[in-house]
C-alpha cells in the first residue's frame, strides 16, 4: 500500500465514513465517522512520498514507531495519540491496514471491535452463525456487518473467523480464506466434521 488512492479506499471501506478535504487544500484528504465527525485517517503528500496520520493507543504508540522506521510521531497533531506513517514501501499492507482499523476503532463506539471480540470467544471445535455473532456484539441485526468486518480481518490468528458459518452451517465462498478448502481444512484441524461444504449446527453450533 503506496497511494492515497489505496488509503482512502480502505479507510472509506468503514461503516458510516465519509472523505473531506477541510483546509481547502487537495494535499490533504481525511476520512472521517459521520456520526461524531472524527477524524481517523489524515492523508497528505510530504517529502515526496503519501504519509497518513492514524489515531494510537498511547500504549503501543511507541511499539509501532520502534518496529518500523516509517512510522514516527503524528505530524502537526498530538505525539502522544497520533502515529504518522510513511508509505515508502516498507510496512506490509496488512500492517497498514491493522494500524488504520485501530485508528478507526479508537474514534468510535466500533461495531467491527464488538464483532471481533464476539468471534474470539467461539470455542475450539465450535462454530458460530453470522447472526449468533451479531448477537454476542450487541445488535443481533446486524449480520452483514458481521460478514464485512470478518472478511477484512487482518488478525486471522487473533480473530478465527473460519469459525463463522451462515445460518444453514455453510462455508464461506471459497475466495474468502484465500482458496478453495481452507476454510474446510481450519475446521477439520479444530475437530469439527465438514461434510457437502458444511457444518451440523446441532452438533458443532455454539450456543448462544
Amino acid at each position: 500500500m503506496k497511494t492515497r488512492e489505496e488509503v482512502l479506499a480502505f479507510g472509506l471501506s468503514f461503516p458510516d465514513t465519509y472523505q473531506e478535504a477541510p483546509f481547502h487544500d487537495p494535499n490533504w484528504q481525511l476520512v472521517r465517522v459521520r456520526a461524531n465527525k472524527k477524524a481517523f485517517l489524515w492523508t497528505y503528500e510530504r517529502d515526496g512520498y503519501i504519509c497518513i496520520n492514524i489515531k494510537v493507543d498511547p500504549m503501543l504508540r511507541f511499539y509501532w514507531r520502534d518496529k518500523y522506521a516509517a512510522v514516527i510521531p503524528g505530524y502537526h497533531q498530538n505525539k502522544e495519540h497520533w502515529n504518522t506513517v510513511i508509505l515508502d514501501g516498507t510496512i506490509p499492507t496488512d500492517i497498514i491496514q491493522k494500524m488504520i482499523t485501530e485508528s478507526y476503532d479508537l474514534v468510535t463506539d466500533s461495531p467491527t471491535k464488538r464483532i471481533y471480540e464476539a468471534v474470539k470467544k467461539i470455542p475450539r471445535g465450535q462454530v458460530a452463525t453470522y447472526g449468533q455473532v451479531a448477537k454476542l456484539a450487541g445488535n443481533a441485526r446486524m449480520s452483514r456487518a458481521v460478514g464485512n468486518a470478518l472478511h477484512k480481518n487482518t488478525d486471522p490468528d487473533g480473530v478465527p473467523c473460519y469459525r463463522v458459518v451462515n445460518s444453514k452451517g455453510e462455508l464461506a465462498e471459497e475466495f474468502v480464506f484465500g482458496g478453495a478448502g481452507i476454510q474446510k481444512k481450519m475446521l477439520e484441524a479444530d475437530g469439527i466434521e465438514v461434510i457437502g461444504n458444511r457444518v451440523d449446527l446441532k452438533k458443532y453450533g455454539m450456543k448462544v
